[in-house]
């Protein structure tokens, strides 16, 4: 039966490949630039996408003492500069699902933490600790870059496939079972990405700035800011190491033309950063 389904999975990958579409063939570039696809396109529709992403968003919702995020009522000023951030990005034109996913974002107030995340289906979150912690809004472009790619990238929706299961997954979302949604939020919160992901992430990061105000390479500050501290993140030991990761960033840079603003936007950052509590 499994080799069955893996050759069902397989023959239909092929059948997609040879029916490209128009929207498909325009996120193509040079340097290996493409649409997304693999198994997770053809096992999970987008609103699945969401629905796994929603199980998350449940759980770090619930949970206001291990999550307390800021009202964005009351903390109008800070969520205007984000979201600003966030379509700068997406209106780029290179965010494969800059129409299909929400791109809500939410701002924990915890300034120990650097740290962000992206769910699946495009809701994300950034801890206060992180944004403090830059210096301008180039080098945070680049990380919301980077979380961005990961959902439009259909990360971890790929990795749950692999972990959970086709079948199993697939009926918790149908069955709607509160109990099995509490821990697929759970286990999504646990997820660790790929290295393969995370260089993919990176890469895809400098495509969503090129187009927009920031030097496309904003990532890559990030990871030089990063690197120079004495006690990095816990999450940069698990993840490629910062200086192949600048390398790989700079390359993807190149083979794109070495195009893009080099303003930083430090003192626009810092307005950010004052309207934060």
């Amino acid at each position: 039966m499994k080799k069955y389904i893996f050759f069902c999975i397989t023959v239909s990958l092929l059948i997609l490949s040879a029916c490209k579409s128009d929207k498909d063939a325009a996120f193509e570039d040079p340097c290996g630039g493409k649409a997304p696809g693999g198994a997770v396109g053809i096992l999970m529709s987008i609103n699945q996408d969401k629905q796994l992403g929603l199980t998350a968003v449940n759980q770090i919702e619930s949970d206001p003492t291990n999550f307390p995020i800021l009202d964005s009522a009351t903390n109008s000023v800070a969520y205007g500069h984000i979201y600003r951030i966030r379509n700068n990005i997406l209106n780029s034109g290179k965010v494969y699902y800059k129409d299909e996913f929400p791109w809500r974002i939410r701002i924990i107030k915890d300034d120990k933490t650097l740290n962000a995340f992206c769910t699946p289906g495009g809701y994300i979150y950034v801890y206060t600790g992180l944004i403090k912690f830059l210096d301008n809004e180039t080098q945070f472009a680049g990380v919301m870059g980077h979380e961005i790619a990961h959902a439009d990238r259909r990360h971890s929706a790929n990795q749950m496939l692999k972990q959970t299961g086709v079948q199993l997954l697939l009926e918790i979302l149908s069955n709607g079972d509160p109990n099995q949604l509490a821990q697929l939020g759970a286990q999504l919160l646990s997820l660790k990405f790929s290295r393969t992901d995370e260089t993919e992430a990176d890469d895809y990061s400098v495509r969503y700035l090129y187009g927009t105000e920031y030097d496309p390479q904003g990532a890559k500050f990030f990871f030089q800011k990063i690197g120079g501290e004495s006690s990095p993140p816990e999450f940069i030991s698990t993840h490629p190491n910062p200086d192949n990761r600048v390398e790989n960033i700079e390359a993807t840079w190149k083979c794109l033309g070495s195009g893009g603003d080099d303003e930083l936007f430090a003192q626009r950052y810092q307005d950010f950063k004052n309207s934060l509590p």
